[in-house]
């Protein structure tokens, strides 16, 4: 999907920088709305250099955070239209086993999007989890709703249907300058492009794009590491029919731990720490050789407490891309004195699931238009002292 060598076209009605899940979806609720949208993107298409790649993600309706809580009902049904759309699918409902401490606050949080009759006894959660092995003390929950969206096939399926739209996507162009004005001027490695409105969403590396636009927003990128577990033969239920899981409140895991069945590699169960190293995003894969992994032996020991149908050494140890806020809320939101650019960014490794909503509501800020869903907790402005005097 490389890029021409020369622009087919200088001027459009929006541009997206970009092309990752939350980009491709602003592009594509744009170009569902008829406008004529560029998406700009660095690599070369596919790649997994960024935050969108890899097999699976999980999605649900369980979220301690009501913002979220309230965007999940409208992502379902926004993932369903794209499917259709798509005529492919992109979710597989595993349902979703919530763990925690009684009495956590992150644990109760779900509760409460969830509702109470979705606690699990113990019967319950050797029925539907026969290998998950909760310690004492501990409560479980059920989220009928959860199950593994396929991440790659979705992107795919965004771009597909964006270009089907009209959208040209254009990949291989490191954007170089951004010039702001009544008419934003985007000059890549390879063209210059105007439009009126410019989403940047450009995941780990929006930091310095908008550097460049005086904003110093607090965003660090992680490296994440990504692990698979092999299952020990004859084990129950921690294969490919297994749900999803989240483990919040841990003590010896203060970020939280999640898992998914066993679709990607035959046999190997996907089990990750929601934390990670930080990173220049240019540096990600060059970690140096006896480098320590503390989040692996973290996870071991997590699985020989909780999985011991798994071995507690991963198989296969894969790495991605976080880009966090401080309080790993989203930033959504026009630029402070650019009313014109607008900024996705800080998914802090939440987002992909929020990717149909997300894309609907930086297409709508762009247009001038009432967000669907209130933007007010991803303001800018909660970060004090990010707009620099001059530029």
């Amino acid at each position: 999907m490389a890029a021409p060598s020369q622009p087919q076209q200088a001027t459009y009605d929006a541009i997206v920088i970009g092309a990752g899940i939350q980009g491709s979806f602003a592009a594509y609720h744009l170009a569902q709305r008829h406008r004529d949208t560029l998406l700009l993107e660095q690599f070369i298409l596919p790649h997994s250099r960024g935050s969108s790649h890899g097999q699976s993600r999980i999605t649900r309706s369980a979220y301690p955070r009501v913002p979220y809580a309230r965007m999940m009902p409208d992502s379902f049904r926004l993932w369903q239209r794209l499917e259709a759309e798509a005529g492919t699918n992109l979710y597989r409902r595993t349902g979703l086993v919530v763990l925690g401490p009684a009495g956590d606050p992150e644990l109760e949080g779900c509760r409460r999007s969830l509702g109470d009759d979705h606690v699990l006894n113990t019967v319950e959660l050797a029925q539907r989890f026969p290998g998950l092995r909760v310690q004492a003390g501990e409560v479980t929950m059920w989220d009928g709703t959860g199950g593994v969206l396929f991440a790659d096939r979705a992107l795919r399926a965004v771009q597909d249907v964006f270009r089907r739209h009209g959208g040209t996507l254009r990949d291989g162009e490191k954007v170089l300058r951004i010039e702001p004005g009544a008419v934003v001027t985007v000059t890549t490695t390879a063209g210059v492009y105007r439009a009126p409105r410019l989403i940047m969403a450009a995941g780990a590396w929006t930091g310095a794009l908008v550097g460049s636009l005086g904003l110093r927003l607090p965003l660090q990128p992680l490296r994440i590491d990504v692990c698979y577990w092999r299952e020990k033969e004859g084990s129950p239920g921690t294969g490919r029919d297994s749900p999803c899981f989240m483990a919040v409140g841990l003590s010896q895991a203060p970020h939280g731990i999640y898992g998914l069945p066993a679709l990607e590699y035959p046999g190997l169960v996907k089990v990750c720490y929601h934390h990670g190293s930080p990173t220049d995003p240019e540096e990600r894969d060059r970690v140096s050789p006896g480098t320590p992994r503390p989040n692996i032996d973290l996870l071991s020991s997590f699985i020989t407490s909780y999985l011991p149908g798994l071995d507690p050494q991963p198989a296969v140890v894969e790495t991605c891309l976080y880009t966090n806020t401080p309080d790993e809320d989203f930033i959504l939101d026009r630029h402070p004195k650019f009313s014109n650019i607008i900024i996705g960014a800080g998914f802090s490794g939440h987002g992909f699931k929020l990717a149909p909503v997300v894309g609907k509501l930086l297409c709508e800020l762009s247009l001038g238009e009432e967000p669907s869903h209130s933007t007010a907790p991803f303001a800018i402005t909660r970060f004090p002292g990010v707009l620099r005097a001059a530029l």
